[in-house]
């Protein structure tokens, strides 16, 4: 029955001219399937459309909503097509059933409604029809839309309340992961097909002894293993599916606190400032466990411990790349990498790596206050002396294990082999089993029902061909990695571990591999250095707690940071007061086990010459001075010389001619020596530019840039 209009006054002969507008909209598919009685009385707003004096023609029905919340605007094209057609003037009425089928959110109802205001636009439902212009309209219809809202917030509110009530007695259905599997009564159980199990277990076993998920996928992809999961929509329902291993799988696997056997609700919260394009929810963050709403301990089966699976959550934390953690072993050259701590400030030094002509060359930094608080780096060092010593003391204590190590990991390797081989039969047995599957379907069928034993017939045809194929795939598996080790890979596993030292520098063992092996035994190096010399003390903390010192010689850069300097200079000057030459010299300070600056054998005689030089004992080209001199023009210098008189490393003025920031050229004449072009207001700038704080030329580079295009800063 057709509620009689209050208010005829209301709509004009203009608003006929225009479209009246019929929105139909069911919050979800069920309730499209449920409450019929709900979209047959919307759609029979045609006819109250039609007693209010608009012809057949000029109706127009907007149904693109059904099934869809009208919690937000941005997933309804009705309601966009809706408020499309009302900015553009061509609707004089909209009608709902009720006015919280056309929005649920403040925003949107109210907008909707400044709109029809603008355009003169009427709203009417079973109650009335409302002028957006008129005062008492415009207030019921804020009242109407407040109420809307308030009453989907009430409405969440209790749905939320007794989802949270019922995961709080360990009975709310919350998905699970490969491996288990839900009964009919609502009991959680292991999943009951046995290869699914094997393989969930091996990625665990794997990750406790490869210690990365990236390894774990590899060994995962070499050995052609998938991961069975049983499918949750669709007609196939519950039947199990074989998919390919992935990074992301894999570590939520790994991150999921069932598989320990703990019920979890909560574990992640809707973020509304991550928005997903193309998703009806925004987008998910994952909570810490302190965080999650409900947890419950040994209510689900479990196929680890509650130990190993917090093992497996420090181990992933520590592998992320941050200054904080020990990051996963990697490809690099420096094997302390994410070990080396400094002594100074008790922070982890992070390692700078640099190529000259030997290769790539690394050391160690401790650069956390500098790049987070912008002080001085506490120290740094290279890494080759540190290495060397730490690698020494591990191999020195594994020496007297070597025997039981091989033992272990050919028990280790036959043990994956094992598994593996495990999973590969029941591959086979689950394929025979199809295989047969399909033979009885087609000797059933009726020799008469050709149409469907055509069908049977092809399905038989590939199910041999797929039994085939995976039996060949499996004997070349089996031909490559046989289940147990030949007696030639255990005598060379035996070989291997009675020299340590060959496995460790053998082409084979890659820098991830040794750095895996510090790991297993060291926790940290501690080292602090004195002061800008070659001294270093070295706290090797190994894996059991116990500790062991050494004081160790570093390469330095300068002569001057020697801690014997000042001996050196009296021996320079006692040994040429006493006549001897520059290798004479040198030969003696090698027997003395006075050492250069990076730490080789002894001195070269050139070196020799120059520091006799620098000390005023004698010329550094041995009495050719004036000769020398006189081979060079106005303003010119040797590079050794224009050195000394900046005060400079010769290694860095040379490196200043390499890239162009001094001018030189070199002597035709042995021994080919650079000659230096520079006035005196050149050697001030060079002693200038010597003189400013290291990496400033390469930060000047940049703010230079950013001057000359401030938005390219930007």
């Amino acid at each position: 029955m057709l509620l009689r209009e209050q208010s005829p006054g209301k709509v004009a002969g203009w608003h006929h001219d225009r479209l009246a507008v019929v929105y139909v909209r069911q919050s979800s598919k069920q309730q499209v399937l449920d409450h019929g009685e709900s979209t047959r009385l919307q759609y029979g707003l045609v006819e109250r459309a039609v007693a209010l004096g608009w012809s057949r023609a000029r109706l127009l029905v907007i149904d693109e909503d059904l099934g869809r919340s009208a919690a937000g605007a941005g997933d309804r094209p009705g309601f966009q097509r809706l408020v499309t057609e009302i900015t553009m003037g061509h609707v004089g009425l909209v009608l709902g059933i009720e006015m919280s089928r056309l929005a649920r959110a403040g925003r949107d109802w109210h907008q909707l409604i400044e709109l029809c205001g603008l355009s003169r636009t009427l709203l009417g439902d079973t109650d009335g029809v409302y002028d957006p212009n008129e005062y008492n309209d415009r207030l019921l219809l804020g009242l109407k839309g407040t109420m809307s809202e308030v009453e989907l917030h009430l409405l969440k509110q209790r749905m939320a309340s007794g989802r949270l009530a019922k995961a709080a007695r360990g009975e709310l259905a919350v998905p699970l992961p490969a491996g288990y599997v839900r009964r009919p009564s609502g009991e959680v159980v292991v999943d009951p097909d046995e290869q699914v199990q094997a393989v969930i277990r091996l990625v665990f076993g794997l990750f406790e002894q490869l210690g990365t998920v990236h390894a774990v996928l590899r060994f995962l992809t070499e050995h052609q293993m998938q991961i069975g999961m049983r499918e949750r929509a669709g007609p196939a329902r519950g039947e199990v599916v074989w998919r390919r291993p992935h990074q992301t799988g894999i570590g939520n696997m790994l991150r999921n606190p069932a598989y320990a056997g703990i019920y979890a609700y909560g574990r992640t919260r809707v973020d509304a400032s991550r928005p997903m394009p193309g998703h009806r929810w925004p987008g998910r963050v994952r909570t810490a466990a302190g965080d999650w709403l409900v947890t419950i301990p040994g209510l689900l089966p479990a196929y680890i411990t509650v130990e190993q699976y917090e093992a497996n959550l420090a181990r992933m934390a520590a592998n992320r790349a941050r200054a904080e953690s020990l990051g996963a072993p990697r490809d690099g050259p420096a094997p302390l990498t994410g070990l080396v701590i400094c002594g100074v400030c008790h922070r982890r030094m992070g390692v700078t790596y640099e190529s000259n002509r030997t290769g790539l060359v690394h050391r160690y930094v401790c650069r956390s206050g500098h790049l987070t608080y912008g002080l001085e780096r506490c120290q740094q060092m290279a890494g080759a002396f540190l290495d060397a010593h730490v690698v020494e003391q591990v191999l020195a204590a594994l020496a007297p294990a070597a025997l039981e190590l091989s033992v272990h990991a050919a028990g280790q390797v036959e043990q994956h082999r094992r598994e593996v081989d495990r999973i590969w039969r029941q591959r086979l047995e689950r394929t025979e089993q199809a295989c047969d599957r399909v033979r009885r379907q087609y000797q059933q069928a009726e020799p008469e029902n050709r149409l469907v034993v055509r069908q049977l017939e092809s399905d038989w045809e590939a199910a041999l061909t797929a039994r085939q194929q995976l039996v060949e795939d499996y004997q070349r598996f089996t031909r490559s990695r046989p289940v147990r080790l030949s007696p030639a890979e255990l005598a060379a596993i035996r070989a291997l571990s009675r020299d340590i030292p060959a496995l460790w520098e053998a082409p084979s063992t890659t820098c991830a591999d040794r750095k895996k092996l510090l790991r297993c035994v060291v926790d940290q190096v501690e080292v602090t250095a004195e002061g800008a010399s070659e001294k270093v003390h070295a706290t090797l903390v190994w894996a059991g707690g116990s500790r062991g010192t050494a004081d160790l010689v570093r390469p330095v850069a300068r002569i001057d940071q020697l801690s014997y300097h000042p001996r050196l200079v009296g021996r320079l000057r006692a040994l040429a007061a006493a006549g001897l030459t520059a290798k004479a010299i040198a030969d003696q300070l090698a027997r003395e086990g006075i050492r250069p600056p990076r730490q080789r054998e002894r001195f070269h005689d050139g070196e020799i010459l120059q520091l006799l030089h620098r000390h005023g004992l004698r010329p550094a080209g041995s009495g050719q001075s004036h000769a020398d001199q006189r081979l060079l023009g106005s303003d010119e210098w040797w590079l050794a010389v224009l050195a000394r008189e900046v005060g400079m490393p010769v290694a860095t003025l040379f490196g200043w001619l390499a890239r162009g920031w001094v001018t030189g050229r070199q002597d035709t004449r042995p021994p080919h020596r650079w000659i230096i072009t520079a006035d005196r207001a050149e050697v001030e700038r060079l002693r200038t530019l010597h003189q400013l704080p290291a990496g400033y030329h390469n930060r000047r580079r940049w703010t230079e840039a950013e001057l000359a295009d401030p938005e390219k800063g930007v």
